[in-house]
């Protein structure tokens, strides 16, 4: 059993400028500063967990202090360098923002700064978590920050920007730190299987990077666990088993059965992905990853840039792609979504899930009202009047009704007009008044649309009587009354 042993994520830390994986801009940025002597005197790093803020403030730390410095890059041999590589540099003080917010650890801080370094050309000052210091401790740090001892250099690092203060913010440069794309990461850790004499596959190592979500730290600390289950081989069946994420080949028999229509295939599919360890919530996210996917295949093509995924994943969704009209897939992704919230609040989360797969599988037989007025001949003109939109999904911008006869409604079956029907008035748009007109008479004229219209349990409305209601609302009753009261002073 090896001894003292270093995980991946310090291990293989970014030591030079130049090692900064995606964020070539910020470190060309800090160097051409280092080697012009061009050196504010306070900087915030910000951007998520694991993108190289810290390593960044180390490294910029190394390039001021080191002696061997050259063009901008420490030489990370030299002790200064090694010192503050490991934090032992007496110099170079990091400090953690969450555990030293305190107003006294900041005034100490105040009385240190003002004595000179000890070999070093300067006293640097590396606060993790910046934003976590209290509000009397940023107060206290205002008047040192403003106007530094010659000698002394600050460095910040904060996740939430936003919770710095601006008079703190005004007083540092910026510098955004952004996500680390899929691609790169993957690279990176190719390149560091190679070092450890492992061996991946491409499309695994691609999957840890996906569920890094641009975090280099967390990409490295998946691999370590993944290389310590695996033996030394990494494999999607391996992460399958291990990170209980299911394979694309799943989750495309799940989509697949929803496309044919077939609920019963559909449960079964997602019964064994929840089978596998999964959460409800964990495959309804899947689930509306996999139709964002199609949808922008779909819509952009199957060699587009825009999908990170890996190249073994773009034949099935390529295949997939023409099942799916994009309106019924942002139609999915948006009941996905409100299903998903649902569930994070439910005491019984699986037959929310049940439900939401079986609707999804059975979208096929869900049409709109233009189909079912079409049927009609005296309603043509109101089919001609609606928007040219044939594929839209139940409740995607546009009235559906559901094409099973046996499917229960809750709203009423018909209500008969109060009086005899009249012509749409003229201040109506033309759309509503053909709609209102044609409704009208064909529920008047002949009695066989109402039975259509009690089977689906739709109802007929006077649009007139919506327009010009018998009962004057309580803006106008008011209107009317003004003079009778003005009269009676």
């Amino acid at each position: 059993m090896p001894q003292g042993y270093t995980v991946l994520a310090r291990r293989y830390r970014s030591q030079i400028f130049d090692e900064l994986i995606g964020q070539e801009i910020i470190a060309q940025t800090l160097k051409n500063a280092v080697a012009s002597g061009r050196l504010a005197h306070a900087f915030i790093f910000t951007g998520t967990r694991g993108v190289g803020k810290t390593s960044a403030a180390r490294i910029l730390a190394k390039a001021i202090n080191c002696p061997k410095s050259k063009d901008g890059q420490p030489c990370g041999v030299c002790p200064t360098c090694k010192a503050i590589a490991v934090g032992e540099d007496i110099d170079v003080i990091e400090i953690d923002g969450a555990s030293n917010n305190g107003v006294e650890q900041i005034r100490d801080l105040r009385q240190n700064a003002g004595i000179t370094p000890s070999h070093s050309p300067f006293k640097i000052y590396i606060i993790d978590e910046v934003h976590m210091l209290s509000t009397p401790a940023f107060n206290a740090l205002l008047k040192t920050l403003e106007e530094p001892p010659s000698h002394v250099k600050f460095i910040f690092a904060t996740t939430d920007v936003h919770k710095v203060p601006p008079t703190i913010l005004s007083r540092c440069q910026r510098y955004d730190f952004k996500n680390i794309p899929a691609a790169r990461i993957a690279e990176h850790l190719a390149e560091v299987c190679k070092s450890e004499k492992a061996q991946a596959d491409p499309a695994a190592l691609h999957r840890i990077a996906l569920l890094a979500a641009g975090s280099m730290r967390d990409a490295l600390s998946l691999l370590d666990r993944v290389l310590s289950f695996g033996a030394g081989r990494i494999t999607e069946v391996m992460l399958d088993e291990l990170l209980g994420k299911p394979s694309i080949n799943e989750l495309a028999s799940l989509m697949q059965a929803m496309a044919d229509g077939q609920a019963a295939a559909a449960l079964s599919q997602a019964d064994k992905l929840l089978s596998e360890g999964m959460s409800p919530e964990q495959a309804l996210g899947e689930l509306t990853e996999m139709f964002r996917n199609v949808l922008v295949l779909r819509l952009s093509g199957e060699n587009t840039s825009l999908l990170e995924i890996p190249a073994e994943w773009r034949a099935p969704l390529a295949k997939l792609a023409p099942r799916f009209e994009p309106a019924v897939l942002v139609h999915h992704i948006a009941m996905c979504d409100q299903v998903l919230r649902s569930l994070r609040g439910s005491a019984s989360p699986r037959p929310l899930f049940d439900a939401l797969i079986v609707r999804l599988a059975l979208s096929g037989q869900f049409g709109s009202i233009r189909e079912l007025l079409e049927q009609s001949p005296a309603a043509s003109s109101v089919a001609t009047a609606l928007p040219e939109k044939k594929n839209e999904p139940l409740n995607a911008g546009g009235p559906y009704v559901s094409r099973l006869a046996n499917t229960p409604s809750p709203r009423p079956a018909y209500r008969p007009q109060r009086s005899a029907p009249a012509p749409a008035p003229a201040t109506l748009p033309p759309v509503i008044r053909q709609v209102s007109s044609a409704l009208v008479q064909e529920a008047r004229l002949r009695p066989a649309v109402r039975k259509v219209i009690e089977k689906f349990g739709a109802a007929v409305v006077n649009v007139q009587e919506i327009a010009q209601p018998s009962e004057p609302v309580a803006g106008e009753q008011r209107t009317q009354q003004k003079p009778q009261e003005t009269k009676s002073l």
